[in-house]
């Protein structure tokens, strides 16, 4: 007799036409693990979607077509990113935020019970620590989270730690700082809120770029917030999934660079990569906008052996590389 073959692992991943899902299906893939992606395309692509990857066009608080997917498939494990994520909107529409983050790790948990899948990779945010009481934030920094986003988040993790012990399902919860850049223009971020979208937007259409405050306690005055590289994310993903594949888990853990950049560090990036001036204006600070956070990224490297490997260079040239290509493919 020949010898037994060993079937990769088999994951589904919900938002897996967004942006960073967009970034996370092609390293699974070729890592040797199987992908279906399971999206409403309420945001997310299809053209993020790798050629031969199922796509189950289908909501997250669709607790049937989850169970439906995970049972087809014979899917083992699951990375959730599909949910809302603008902290701005979830204050505007905070039970919209809750119906969909929290509502939906409910379909997704009890799908799972039901599919009998067992592993899984969730999507948090650093959001959940609010304004933390240091610059350098820990996994035991309290989570004190300040608008519904954040809050939603927080259950999500308290409700993956409670159907692990009862279901004995394994989960890791990645508590994402501030994910900016791209591989390519397919997956560039297509979001208007964060801070690149925002200077980029100024920049180009030949508008000063407006700074929110410089009267911070940091080197130059201007809020300081730890970026990653959406690849470096995508990455950490991969690692979380091979940490799955070991044995039981159940953690925490925040994915940055740990290294603080500031606005005016954006800026001169932008003006580096693009050999233009960048003009900004200064205006007055954001309600609650603490002047600096920065990850721990001690137990993520410990433990699963990940570390950010892109500087801000790499971030901000990446993500206006995609911007204009974007714009010229427009």
């Amino acid at each position: 007799m020949g010898e037994a073959q060993t079937h990769p692992d088999v994951w589904l991943v919900t938002g897996g036409a967004g942006y960073i899902g967009g970034h996370t299906v092609p390293r699974l893939l070729a890592a040797g693990h199987r992908v279906v992606v399971f999206d409403d395309l309420s945001s997310g692509l299809t053209q993020r979607v790798p050629e031969g990857v199922p796509l189950v066009h289908a909501s997250v608080l669709d607790e049937s077509a989850l169970t439906a997917a995970l049972v087809e498939f014979g899917v083992t494990g699951v990375i959730h990113f599909a949910g809302l994520k603008s902290v701005p909107e979830s204050v505007e529409d905070p039970i919209l935020y809750y119906r969909q983050n929290v509502g939906g790790m409910i379909s997704l948990l009890g799908a799972m019970v039901r599919a009998g899948t067992q592993k899984l990779v969730i999507s948090s945010s650093a959001a959940v620590y609010g304004v933390p009481p240091t610059a350098v934030v820990t996994e035991q920094t309290p989570a004190q989270p300040i608008n519904p986003y954040g809050h939603s988040k927080l259950i999500c993790e308290r409700m993956a730690a409670a159907a692990g012990e009862a279901h004995g399902i394994s989960w890791l919860a990645l508590r994402y700082f501030n994910a900016v850049g791209a591989d390519d223009m397919t997956l560039a971020d297509r979001g208007r809120t964060n801070l690149f979208p925002l200077i980029f937007r100024a920049f180009a259409d030949g508008r000063d770029v407006l700074v929110t405050g410089d009267d911070f306690d940091t080197h130059d005055g201007t809020g300081v917030r730890d970026y990653i590289h959406v690849a470096d994310l995508a990455d950490a993903h991969l690692a979380a999934v091979a940490r799955l594949g070991e044995g039981p888990a159940a953690e925490i853990y925040n994915v940055g660079t740990g290294k603080g950049y500031s606005v005016l560090d954006v800026i001169g990036a932008l003006q580096d990569i693009t050999g233009q001036e960048v003009p900004y204006v200064v205006g007055p600070r954001r309600s609650g906008d603490p002047a600096s956070v920065v990850a721990a990224v001690d137990k993520i490297w410990a433990d699963l052996r990940w570390s950010a490997q892109r500087d801000l260079k790499d971030m901000v040239a990446s993500a206006w590389s995609a911007r204009q290509a974007l714009e010229a493919a427009a």
